[in-house]
């Protein structure tokens, strides 16, 4: 695998979402997911280069974190949603686009990045991973997080978020934590989805990515200097008074 080929990979990439233009602009959400793309893309590089993989490891992790939303566009053209639960999972989504769109065909380490696509999403990844597939899913998984943090940032700052919840799947902004969502931060497992039941929910089970739930070294460096678990605490404090805030904010390391 080659830089040509990531290269090649990128323009076709670009290719497929110009088609969701409509006079030369995406719509507002699809171009977050662009340019949230290109984040993640930068942060699997950092990832990589913090990590020390090898060349070729490296432009594997790289093709797949440009790959892994590539579904969210049509997700939106047809749903208008991204939350998963309420159209479809996004990973399978961009998978079988990816995979239909051949681009990665006679490619020996095609189907490590697919795979890294198809998995980048779930709670847990499957046993028995060969060293490159798991390299590249688990660099996408963090690299993805660390954008998430910067996207719900953002859209704090430049969104009437009070009013228009629209990025953050309409949650309720004044309702208390989920039991279910504290304890399985505590616990250092996995939060299930369907307990997210509050904006406060949505910003917990990224605490609880800080927690328990980034792979590398590198990642949580970037975390603690982007400055995200303290952007965190401080918005949890304007959602809730609930007392675990600050408890649950304790546990990253």
């Amino acid at each position: 695998m080659t830089d040509a080929f990531n290269a090649d990979l990128a323009a076709r990439y670009a290719g497929y979402v110009d088609t969701y233009r409509v006079d030369g602009a995406l719509p507002p959400m699809m171009q977050l997911k662009l340019v949230h793309t290109g984040k993640v893309v930068e942060n699997a590089r950092a990832i990589a280069a913090g990590e020390g993989f090898d060349a070729n490891v490296a432009r594997v992790c790289e093709a797949a974190a440009l790959l892994h939303d590539t579904g969210r566009y049509e997700q939106l053209r047809r749903y208008n949603t991204f939350r998963d639960s309420d159209s479809v999972d996004h990973a399978v989504f961009s998978h079988d686009i990816v995979s239909e769109k051949g681009w990665l065909d006679g490619l020996p380490e095609g189907r490590a990045i697919l795979d890294a696509v198809l998995y980048h999403n779930r709670r847990d990844l499957p046993e028995g991973l060969d060293p490159v597939t798991l390299a590249a899913a688990q660099t996408v998984r963090d690299a993805d997080k660390l954008d998430i943090f910067r996207v719900l940032e953002d859209q704090v700052a430049t969104t009437d978020w009070r009013h228009d919840c629209t990025a953050f799947w309409n949650l309720p902004t004044t309702a208390r934590p989920n039991a279910s969502v504290l304890a399985a931060i505590r616990e250092g497992r996995p939060v299930d989805y369907q307990n997210i039941k509050s904006l406060a929910d949505f910003v917990l089970i990224q605490v609880g990515w800080m927690v328990s739930g980034l792979a590398y070294a590198t990642t949580r460096r970037l975390c603690a200097e982007r400055g995200h678990l303290a952007f965190r605490r401080d918005f949890l404090h304007q959602l809730t008074d609930d007392p675990a805030v600050d408890e649950i904010c304790s546990l990253v390391r």
